[in-house]
């Protein structure tokens, strides 16, 4: 009987060391794999990773401004904006301009998390997509055209994720599913390179003392929506959360409101911008530029409706227009090339 009591406490006693073995290595090895984050972007070096480029670079600085005009120049044209949506379908994506003013209120996304959301007074200009992921982003915005079943607020947080520069090994929850719904296995895989990982907080801390308050609003921001991801419990609340800055940006008095960029091909384009989510672009097409039979088209999955002022958001264009009535007519003769 005594022997059984003493092989009986004995086990106990090795039962207890084994568990609290257990429990120390188990704390041991998420402080080893801490520390292993940590110093792979140690090793890395803070100044390394501050200088890697943007998913998307596109700025102001990308506008050009040659050829804008005012806002007012439209008027004394006295032309009455038609439905853009009602041209016709450009078989590649986009539409066949005609001459003459149109109009559409489309579905628009943020490219730039971390900064204030459009004000009534923010002068917005044409600027295209540009960056290592502006690939990745043309598609998901051509192929969402093909998805309708997809909500906009899932095509927005895949967005912020790929703006953000997340590894798609980290993706979890609704934003991995909505990726591999638009993209291809061949781009699901670029999303890997120039990534970051979610960065440990005494890095974060060291990269946000050599960031200007601006950038470092952004770079903050962009870890945020990483870490929200990666742990697989967030909601879209919690990315806008850290996408959009409470407040709004000072406007610029030399970029109003209504201003039209000249695009590249000629024609005139503006953007009034409803938050992020919801732009009425203008285009307005010269006689003149279809005089030879120039073929025109207006592919909205590529620009971006930039903002004069830093502080705000770039919203990504879209062929995808709300409320359309397409009971309507063009009252404009077009007959596209």
């Amino acid at each position: 009987m005594k022997n059984t009591r003493s092989l009986c406490l004995s086990l106990l006693i090795f039962l207890a060391g084994l568990s609290n073995v257990n429990a120390q290595f188990g704390g041991l090895k998420d402080k080893l794999l801490k520390i292993g984050t940590a110093q792979g972007a140690k090793a890395l070096g803070v100044d390394k990773f501050l200088k890697q480029p943007a998913a998307i670079t596109t700025s102001f600085e990308d506008v050009n401004r040659e050829g804008e005009k005012m806002p007012d120049f439209i008027n004394s044209l006295k032309l009455k904006a038609q439905p853009l949506y009602l041209l016709p379908k450009n078989p590649d994506g986009g539409f066949v301009l005609c001459e003459g003013l149109y109009e559409m209120t489309n579905k628009s996304y943020c490219l730039k998390a971390g900064t204030f959301a459009p004000s009534k007074g923010d002068g917005y200009m044409f600027a295209p997509v540009l960056g290592p992921k502006e690939e990745i982003v043309v598609s998901i915005l051509k192929s969402a055209e093909n998805h309708p079943e997809v909500e906009q607020h899932d095509i927005q947080a895949l967005l912020w994720t790929i703006i953000a520069r997340t590894k798609f090994a980290d993706y979890n929850g609704q934003v991995k599913l909505t990726a591999i719904k638009l993209l291809t296995t061949k781009q699901l895989t670029q999303l890997e390179g120039g990534a970051l990982g979610v960065l440990p907080f005494d890095v974060m801390e060291k990269a946000k003392d050599q960031l200007p308050s601006g950038v470092r609003a952004v770079f903050e921001a962009e870890n945020n929506i990483r870490q929200l991801v990666a742990s697989g419990n967030y909601t879209y609340a919690d990315l806008e959360k850290y996408a959009i800055v409470a407040g709004m940006a000072p406007p610029r008095s030399d970029v109003p409101s209504g201003i039209w960029t000249k695009h590249p091909d000629g024609y005139y384009v503006r953007y009034f911008p409803s938050g992020y989510s919801i732009t009425k672009v203008q285009v307005y097409v010269p006689k003149e530029l279809l005089a030879n039979g120039n073929k025109l088209i207006y592919d909205a999955a590529g620009d971006i409706a930039c903002p004069a002022n830093t502080g705000s958001q770039r919203l990504a264009q879209t062929n995808e227009p709300l409320e359309a009535n397409y009971s309507l007519k063009l009252t404009t003769v077009c007959n596209p090339k």
